[in-house]
């Protein structure tokens, strides 16, 4: 599942790494697919992991620079999230690399980035649009 305009916060620095993520997502989902070799797979999950930390820490000092009031409740969520990420990875290290692993990991990291674009980050830009 790509990014799509639809999922736009309207703040450019969230929505373009919006879009990085999604795009590193999908190129997981093709490696997985095209059974490439664990340490590739291995890889675009640190990647991840990374870059989701990296995003997260930026979408906060971002709210906070302008008093956001669900801030609190972003935090949260995002530290869940991570979390989460930790254990598809523990998951995948223990399964020796399995696809269907993979494959399951990729549609819950995308299902929940969209759902959280929706339900939570596009209110930011809504604040934003509102003051």
């Amino acid at each position: 599942m790509p990014w799509t305009p639809n999922l736009s916060v309207g703040i450019d620095e969230i929505d373009e790494q919006h879009k990085m993520w999604f795009e590193k997502a999908e190129k997981l989902f093709e490696a997985g697919k095209a059974h490439q070799a664990k340490e590739y797979i291995g890889e675009l999950l640190n990647f991840l992991d990374e870059y989701t930390k990296k995003h997260f820490a930026d979408e906060e000092k971002y709210m906070l620079s302008i008093n956001y009031p669900e801030y609190a409740a972003q935090k949260v969520a995002h530290e869940d999230f991570i979390k989460r990420l930790a254990k598809l990875r523990s998951d995948y290290d223990a399964s020796g690399g399995s696809l269907l692993v993979i494959l399951n990991a990729n549609q819950i990291v995308v299902d929940w980035l969209i759902n959280h674009i929706s339900n939570m980050d596009k209110k930011i830009g809504q604040f934003v649009a509102n003051k």
